[in-house]
């Protein structure tokens, strides 16, 4: 699952540079809207055939599926760029395309590997209590509940595809700032209601920005570190999706049953969130030596005559 998710997006980048949003907005809301579409279709397919019947089909259908769409799986031409398209025309843009060793030597990479742990625990931390939350927060029963994650699904699909494309327009710092304050105010708010309808608006509204950070952020390591090895470099960087994971909601469990209620935590994760907006403003592109071999030769040549001047005059 992570070589699917990963390549189309390394791939998608490379013939959209002037879209980079909306062209990785469209890749991770896939990714989520296929869940959609298979569980109805599994659940389907086992009562007619059982569960290894189910697995039978589906691997079939997922080998074709997959081997016809591979066809289509490739790099743009060298030199490649949509007409009119000038690489310092996308915003906060670095200068050259940096190898997975160069980035991973930056501060960069570990401030956008940072900022997507926070944005993932604050949403993995409501998408892991979203039942239990709502039944004792609004006192509903486990069915109206079980609503609340089919909402909060559309949310996290829906926030991929518009927060990316929405970073086109205005610049991927300032739609993760937007998008930590606004899980802040929602998390503050979600931690005085006791209504199901608000608790739903809120919880819309932290997955919204929980999916936007996957849509947004493929794009903003592409800006810092160019096209060339940015399947590996933001490969790598997803570990912050597995850590957030864990942390998210072992640190909502733990709060809950130390207070007995959920308020307490959901004011801790607030002021997470706020002060999670420090790490993006403080982002701007790496700035790196060029390689020797794009020192232009008329400056080599010198550093070198300079350097055997140097030697002769000891």
């Amino acid at each position: 699952m992570g070589l699917g998710y990963i390549v189309p997006i390394a791939t998608l980048v490379k013939w959209f540079p002037d879209k980079r949003g909306m062209i990785t907005g469209i890749a991770v809301a896939g990714f989520g809207v296929g869940a959609l579409v298979t569980a109805p279709v599994a659940q389907r397919l086992i009562t007619s055939v059982g569960v290894s019947g189910t697995f039978v089909i589906l691997g079939i259908a997922y080998f074709l599926i997959i081997m016809l769409a591979a066809t289509a799986m490739n790099n743009p031409p060298q030199g490649y760029a949509p007409a009119g398209f000038q690489p310092t025309s996308v915003r906060g843009s670095a200068a050259r395309d940096f190898m997975f060793p160069e980035a991973l030597r930056t501060w960069q990479w570990y401030g956008l590997w940072l900022t997507l742990f926070l944005n993932t625990m604050a949403g993995i931390a409501i998408i892991s209590q979203a039942s239990p939350m709502a039944q004792e927060i609004s006192h509903v029963n486990a069915a109206v509940a079980a609503g609340l994650v089919g909402i909060i699904s559309l949310a996290n699909g829906s926030g991929r595809f518009l927060w990316a494309w929405f970073s086109d327009a205005v610049g991927r710092k300032a739609v993760f700032v937007t998008m930590f304050l606004l899980q802040a105010a929602a998390f503050l708010l979600l931690s005085h209601v006791s209504g199901f309808g608000s608790l739903a608006v809120l919880a819309f509204a932290i997955l919204l920005c929980y999916g936007g950070g996957f849509g947004t952020m493929p794009s903003l390591a592409t800006d810092y570190f160019g096209t060339r090895d940015i399947g590996s470099i933001y490969g790598l960087m997803l570990t912050a999706w597995g850590a957030g994971a864990v942390a998210g909601p072992t640190s909502i469990a733990q709060v809950r049953q130390a207070t007995g209620e959920y308020q307490g935590a959901l004011k801790i994760m607030a002021l997470m969130t706020l002060f999670s907006t420090i790490v993006p403003l403080l982002l701007h592109p790496p700035v790196l030596r060029p390689r020797q071999s794009e020192v232009p030769s008329t400056v080599q040549s010198r550093n070198r005559f300079a350097f055997r001047m140097k030697g002769e005059s000891r």
